[in-house]
């Protein structure tokens, strides 16, 4: 059989290179392989792995510029001109070396490809292989990195992927992640590990007292961090250096950092080695501090030389390879202090150091052995290769391109799903998940990120914290273990239990949820490595300084799921010594937000009410907080539908009447401001999924109230303007600006209230502490751009005219220029200051509210004015908050989208449009409809129940 990898860059110093070359090696034998290079940039390979195997070079960048390698006809001014020209195949934001000129000679090499496998191995590299190769040629694309971590470069992954044959991870969590994310319209998936490289390998004695680091100098990698772990401990092993191999654009800084910690003689910076196999020789021990990873061969040509590992546990990666306890150590990602404690452990121990080594060493052989991987690699080549001219290969890729198609993906967003931090379970767990999910009657267990998930679509956020905590305490209650509930400012639960009582509270979490899918996250333990384990299994933990509990949930989508972040904690608190200068009870993990690290007793002289439980507590929790907010929070929204043909009627009719729309024309509905795609329906399943502790949501209408709206609803008010404008001879009004003036008028509408507007989500639990201090004072949140320091013009755009409007009348009354506006986020408002601005400045006011649509007059009240006059008469305070916007009209802002469902690292995102609009109105609405209803797949109580199908 032909092989072909295609690599960006044969020559370079990089792991996907070297993974490339070793299994290329590995095939040779009884394979025709090649590796086709779209660059090349050195007259040889900087691996020697890469000179023994066939290689082609597309383009040739080792000259004064860039031109074919093939036989050309092509002066030096047209290279430079295509090489200065960015690819029309290959996007920048996907991987910026390719140009017109790569495209032209990548479209000439890969159309007329006649090899029967083609692996591409980025996803730059597959979409292109998607597109031009023959369809004959089976494509498999071997992904190198973590997936579910990439940046905008995972957009041709997730969208393309569904044009390929097959689709390799390097790890289950990663092709986990895949399933997850492209559904139905994903190709074969498969894990193949990388394997260790053939050929002789010294190994290492473990006498010398030295680390090993091998890695680039750059952010991701961290090697700050492990020289600082170093620094902690090096005062305690002063016979121990630390070697780092590698280069990279942090060098200068880490030079620096090692002069400032006077490490100068202990800790080396010595750039690249060509020579590996000998710096592992020599090493004691070796670290990885990365903060992702996605199989780093390096840990195995460690492991081949006998030398122990201390790593983060990243998300994929140094748990697949290193076993905890066996041949290295793992330790929460980021967290320096583990990373040294683990460290020492090993240096100080030159036995235990030894056993780990020689079980690195047997280990890696077994299980990463070339044969057996090599094997993996052949198996899958082979069953591709024999159904290539089956007529259902080429039919059943278009099914998937529909199913992706179908699903809402476009040419820059598909739905993506959460990602998963926890490690994957053990083989011997794993054969127990297959048993659970083969004895579930109910046929709503699935596996998803690597563990047991029921499958539910009604689930809301904090009904899922109440549910884990009700799982933990029942299994305590039943069990006669007690505790006490601790309140704290979190989405999900904790509960304290005496540390005397440990073992009896896992042995009942253990019988109590014996046979289900429910799991334990280890919270500080001293033996196994940071993870989580069936629930059932919790007797044989060992010391742990707690456990999460959590049933995994995941919606039908996949791309909504619950984990250990709505988990309850079940915490083992300890007594202090008498002669502690803060006596009480402690806990290991950390104290509680609202109450400090110490409890004075466990002993529940209180109760709780959770959900629709109550819970023993102690009484200092059920009293008043000083930070405590607790005053009603009501949302007001406004909203508009611009489909409805009777509003739009009546602001057609406005505009002729005030001169804006000649008569005889028809106007469309092309004012983005007023465009409906149904984000009120997700806006307020956002405020149901996140913010629960909301009084009463007001909407603010045009006598327009959406079909789908449960107004039944105790929680949900349908308020027209007639109801609250003091003039109402000035409507029908389109100007926002006006609406938002009048605000302040709902009937019933509490003092403090947070106004939304339809494109604004909460992507993140929030607490009312967020918007509001506990004294009163809204907060605001201040936006990096300035409001232009020039007059009011008639080109202003409304936002910024009526933000100069604001400033001259702030600067009037108070002496203050006001310079930026704030973010589009849910503004905190106080009823009474909206109130004292119509009382201050009623002309101003008046005249916004009678404009019927945007003026050189208007005042932004509620999204500006409100904020710069709060804080100039201290009802409002500056604070900061999470957010991001979206600019539905941009190609390139849909990738954010992919990103925002994968991460959900916002608190709050909003998705506008800009007024030139790239992307077609119907690409918009399709694509913001699917990446709406993939964040928030969950129906809110204020939506009437979808109507049966029969």
């Amino acid at each position: 059989m032909k092989i072909t990898f295609l690599l960006t860059w044969g020559d370079e110093m990089g792991g996907t290179e070297l993974a490339v070359y070793t299994q290329a090696a590995h095939l040779a034998p009884h394979h025709e392989v090649e590796v086709l290079s779209v660059v090349k940039t050195r007259e040889e390979p900087f691996f020697p792995a890469g000179r023994e195997i066939p290689r082609r070079y597309l383009v040739d960048r080792t000259g004064p510029y860039a031109q074919p390698v093939r036989e050309h006809g092509l002066d030096p001014k047209t290279c430079r001109t295509l090489a200065a020209l960015p690819s029309e195949i290959i996007k920048p934001e996907w991987e910026p070396t390719f140009d017109r000129l790569t495209d032209i000679e990548m479209t000439r090499a890969l159309s007329s490809l006649d090899s029967d496998v083609v692996v591409s191995t980025s996803p730059a590299l597959m979409a292109a292989v998607a597109d031009l190769v023959p369809s004959r040629v089976i494509t498999v694309n071997q992904e190198h990195r973590a997936s579910q971590q990439r940046g905008a470069d995972v957009e041709p992954l997730l969208a393309q992927a569904c044009r390929i044959d097959a689709l390799v991870a390097l790890t289950d969590r990663t092709k986990d992640w895949f399933a997850d994310s492209l559904g139905r319209s994903a190709p074969e998936l498969h894990a193949i590990p990388n394997a260790v490289p053939d050929g002789f390998r010294p190994r290492s004695d473990l006498g010398n007292k030295t680390i090993v680091m091998a890695a680039r100098l750059m952010a991701g990698k961290q090697v700050d961090h492990a020289i600082e772990a170093f620094a902690q401990i090096a005062g305690e092993h002063p016979e121990w250096r630390l070697r780092i191999l590698g280069d990279g654009p942090h060098e200068v800084r880490l030079r620096r950092l090692i002069e400032g910690l006077a490490l100068h003689d202990r800790v080396e910076l010595l750039g690249r080695s060509a020579n590996m196999e000998q710096e592992w020789a020599a090493a004691g021990l070796s670290v990885q501090s990365s903060r992702s990873e996605a199989f780093p061969l390096v840990l195995l040509e460690t492991f081949a030389a006998g030398v122990p590992v201390v790593s983060y546990d990243v998300v994929t990666g140094p748990a697949e390879i290193i076993r905890h306890g066996v041949d290295g150590l793992l330790v929460p990602a980021g967290d320096k202090d583990a990373l040294a404690v683990a460290m020492s452990k090993l240096m100080a121990d030159d036995e235990m150091r030894r056993a780990y080594g020689r079980a690195a060493r047997e280990g890696v052989y077994e299980r990463f052995g070339s044969h057996r991987i090599t094997a993996l690699w052949e198996d899958l080549f082979q069953r591709l290769v024999a159904r290539r001219d089956d007529p259902r290969r080429l039919a059943e890729r278009a099914d998937r391109t529909a199913h992706r198609i179908a699903a809402g993906g476009s040419r820059s967003f598909t739905p993506a799903a959460p990602v998963s931090l926890l490690a994957g379970s053990s083989d011997e767990q794993k054969a127990r998940e297959v048993l659970l999910q083969a004895q579930d009657r109910t046929g709503t267990l699935v596996r998803s990120a690597g563990r047991l998930a029921e499958v539910r679509d009604d689930i809301l956020a904090q009904r899922m914290a109440d549910w884990n905590l009700e799982l933990a305490t029942d299994a305590l209650t039943a069990h006669g273990v007690p505790y006490v509930v601790l309140r704290d400012d979190a989405s999900s639960h904790r509960v304290a239990v005496e540390a005397e009582r440990r073992e009896a509270a896992l042995a009942a979490l253990a019988t109590a949820l014996h046979g289900k899918p429910v799991y334990a996250e280890l919270v500080g333990p001293d033996g196994p490595a940071p993870g989580a384990v069936l629930a059932e299994r919790l007797r044989d933990v060992g010391g742990v300084a707690g456990v999460r509990v959590f049933k995994p949930v995941a919606t039908e989508s996949r791309s909504l799921r619950y984990g250990p972040a709505f988990g309850c904690t079940v915490e083992f608190w300890t007594l202090t010594d008498e002669d502690d200068e803060l006596p009480g009870w402690r806990a290991a993990p950390r104290g509680t937000t609202l109450l400090g690290p110490r409890l004075p007793h466990l002993d529940a002289d209180a109760t709780l009410r959770v959900g629709e439980r109550d819970h023993p507590t102690i009484a200092a929790f059920t009293e008043k907080l000083m930070w405590e907010v607790d005053f009603p929070i009501d949302v007001v929204y406004t909203w508009v539908d611009d489909s409805d043909p009777k509003w739009r009627e009546r602001r057609d009719t406005a505009k002729r009447a005030a001169g804006l729309l000649p008569a005889g024309v028809d106007a469309d509905a092309g004012d983005v401001r007023f465009r409906n795609r149904d984000e009120l329906r997700y806006s307020l399943r956002s405020l149901a999924m996140y913010a629960p502790w909301v009084r009463t949501i007001y909407l603010v209408t045009d006598d327009q109230t959406p079909e789908w709206l449960n107004t039944e609803h105790p929680g949900v008010k349908v308020v027209g303007h007639r109801e609250i404008f003091s003039d109402p001879s000035v409507l029908p009004t389109f100007n926002s600006h006006a609406i938002e003036s009048q605000l302040h008028r709902i009937e019933g509408l509490s003092e403090h209230f947070l106004y939304f507007n339809d494109d604004v989500f909460l992507g993140r639990p929030v607490s009312p502490r967020d918007f509001f201090s506990s004294n009163g004072q809204a907060l605001f949140f201040r936006s990096p751009t300035a409001i232009p320091p020039t007059p009011f013009a008639a080109t202003d755009e409304g936002y910024f005219g009526a933000a100069k409007n604001n400033r001259e009348l702030l600067k009037e009354a108070f002496g203050r220029t006001a310079t930026h506006g704030f973010l589009h986020t849910p503004h905190p408002l106080r009823r009474s200051v909206l109130a004292e601005l119509t009382e201050r400045f009623p002309a101003e006011v008046t005249a916004t509210a009678r404009s019927r649509f945007r003026a050189p007059t208007d005042l932004s009240m509620a999204a500006s004015l409100h904020h710069h006059y709060g804080y100039l008469t201290g009802t409002s305070a500056p604070a900061g908050i999470s957010c991001t916007i979206v600019n539905a009209g941009s190609y390139a802002h849909h990738t954010r989208l992919s990103r925002l469902l994968s991460a959900r690292s916002h608190t709050i995102f909003c998705i506008g449009e800009s007024p030139s609009a790239e992307v077609p109105p119907d690409e918009q609405d399709r694509v913001v409809r699917a990446f709406l209803g993939a964040y928030f797949p969950v129906p809110s109580p204020f939506e009437r129940p979808a109507p049966s199908i029969r």
